[in-house]
């Protein structure tokens, strides 16, 4: 289904109640696999705010929130320099992290959160991504946990936006001009 959104359509690629069951999945595999565990979720901003403030009210264990603010787009293009906007509260030594992404397409910007994370000497590192977008790949990032995987187009809602704009759509879809 298309919708119209001022001068830009955008076509449903995920409805709003296959996202929540889809997170559903996801918090009980985290769940589970940290279950004895109390891991330090870290929600990377401003992407994926929506993302993990539902996934995190799905966790079966106990565990810590802090935030990153990185910043490496502009507009639909990706400026290629990732910048640290406003850095972790928390200290993350001999702690297990488990990392909320939005979107991992490139990889850039993940690549350089954990170059920036390690030597902070953490017990373990995971990445736990709404969507995948595989082919758009120039850097490897394990994603343990995904959502969806995604093809190269450009997508917007429940998080991701365009110059700002779309966050707050409750599905995800496809924009075009």
């Amino acid at each position: 289904m298309m919708k119209k959104e001022n001068k830009y359509s955008i076509k449903t690629l995920f409805s709003e109640s296959l996202i929540q069951k889809k997170v559903s999945q996801t918090a009980k595999r985290i769940s589970r696999d940290f279950k004895d565990k109390k891991p330090l979720v870290i929600a990377v901003l401003n992407g994926s705010f929506i993302f993990c403030s539902d996934l995190i009210r799905k966790l079966d264990s106990k565990f810590a929130v802090d935030f990153i603010s990185l910043s490496s787009y502009e507009g639909v293009i990706s400026k290629g320099k990732v910048k640290v906007v406003s850095n972790l509260k928390e200290n993350i030594k001999n702690r297990d992290v488990i990392i909320v992404e939005d979107i991992v397409d490139s990889g850039e910007t993940l690549d350089f959160l954990l170059k920036e994370l390690k030597p902070k000497k953490p017990k373990s590192i995971t990445v736990c991504a709404l969507l995948d977008k595989k082919e758009a790949r120039v850097k490897e990032i394990p994603v343990k946990y995904s959502c969806f995987e995604v093809g190269n187009e450009f997508v917007v809602g429940y998080g991701l936006d365009y110059n700002g704009f779309f966050r707050g759509l409750p599905y995800i879809g496809i924009l075009k001009k």
